[in-house]
């Protein structure tokens, strides 16, 4: 079950640096450096001479299935940190090494639940890090970061009904409504930063809203449908149905994007200042990122495998298993938060979408007493200079 909060109001007042000092795995490709740098040069991309010899990656959370894209880049042979919870690989292209390795660190409770960006800022052996923009313009004073590929349109993130007990409800605020009259509520994490804009836009009012949501589905399934709850598209409509046995049946939903909150969610980023002297390396690894992505949505059973492999692994409490992961794929590519967006390749930034978060977040996370770099404009956050426009699904 997923417990993570990825975007916290409340943490806005005060991020807590968690002091956690990662270290690089050994090497699990099988092969010399000298081998895989060969392998490169002979026939497929290569990275050796422009990129860190570790490309460095750091998650928000467990391994699972929306990471896809990400796992999709370590080649066979990798070597799983248990206790640092870390798999390293050669950093591969279409199966083939591109001359340098990957290492993927697991977020949320691997490091003490700190946000990805702050992260970025606390290990500078960090090369990219999982920013979704929400956070970025929250921690746009202090931490800086600008986004360069979004692997996903749309955030999965999302609130849940029984559409049993609320046959007509067909949206957020029409449950708003609903739940008004009934006496439910909608249980979230306290200080979800799209829950602010729920109830600062209008769609909900903040009496039908409980922040005691804790990641189990003890009090969604006691209240017997009475009460909603937030999710993610890409997980709780199949745990619930299938892997909690005391609910056992379907629910509805609809995504916080569709609401009018157009967030990139988990958008690779860098540190703002990095930016110019990583730019050789982007130029040739944003689109094998664009590819890995578009190679996993299209066949994820070896990533997928994979992700399992380090679930498994890492064995600090996080459940996933082969069904949720294979439901994951089916909802991005039906709900359509892996796609081209409104053009024919992946992973590009709406500079009109951030704009709407910058606006939309600024005043709040001013009142909570962080606010936004001065200023803040969209530019600021993302570029899509590095895109391979050649390359979608």
């Amino acid at each position: 079950m997923r417990t993570r909060n990825r975007t916290v109001v409340a943490a806005a007042a005060g991020i807590v640096l968690t002091a956690f000092g990662l270290s690089a795995c050994a090497d699990g490709s099988g092969d010399s450096d000298a081998t895989t740098a060969a392998t490169a040069a002979a026939g497929g991309v290569d990275l050796s001479d422009v990129c860190p010899a570790t490309v460095v990656v750091q998650t928000d959370w467990n391994p699972e299935a929306d990471h896809g894209h990400l796992y999709e880049l370590v080649g066979p042979g990798y070597t799983v940190d248990a206790n640092q919870k870390t798999v390293t690989g050669d950093l591969v292209a279409g199966g083939k090494p591109t001359g340098v390795k990957i290492e993927v660190r697991a977020g949320g409770p691997a490091i003490g639940f700190t946000q990805a960006s702050a992260q970025l800022y606390t290990d500078k052996d960090i090369t990219l890090g999982y920013v979704s923009t929400d956070e970025a313009v929250q921690l746009s004073d202090k931490f800086p970061t600008t986004a360069v590929f979004a692997e996903n349109d749309k955030s999965p993130m999302m609130v849940m009904w029984d559409p049993a007990t609320y046959p007509d409800v067909t949206d957020i605020k029409s449950l708003g409504a609903a739940l008004k009259d009934s006496g439910g509520v909608i249980r979230y994490f306290n200080g979800a930063a799209y829950m602010s804009y729920l109830i600062g836009s209008g769609i909900l009012d903040e009496s039908v809203t409980d922040g005691s949501y804790d990641g189990t589905p003890a009090n969604f399934v006691a209240a017997g449908g009475k009460d909603a709850q937030q999710g993610f598209a890409t997980a709780e409509p199949f745990i619930y149905e299938n892997e909690v046995p005391a609910w056992g049946k379907p629910v509805e939903l609809e995504t916080i994007h569709d609401t009018g909150f157009p967030l990139y969610p988990e958008a690779m980023s860098v540190r703002s200042g990095d930016l110019e002297t990583l730019t050789p390396c982007l130029k040739k690894l944003v689109p094998v990122m664009q590819q890995a992505d578009v190679d996993y949505i299209t066949d994820p059973s070896t990533t997928n495998a994979l992700i399992l492999d380090l679930v498994d692994k890492y064995n600090n409490g996080w459940v996933y298993s082969q069904g949720v992961a294979d439901f994951a794929v089916t909802q991005m590519k039906d709900l359509e938060i892996a796609s081209n967006g409104d053009n024919a390749y992946v992973g590009d930034m709406d500079e009109a979408r951030i704009q709407t978060i910058i606006d939309t977040m600024t005043p709040i996370y001013t009142e909570a007493g962080a606010p936004p770099k001065s200023g803040l404009v969209a530019t600021d956050l993302f570029t899509n200079e590095f895109l391979d426009q050649s390359i979608g699904f």
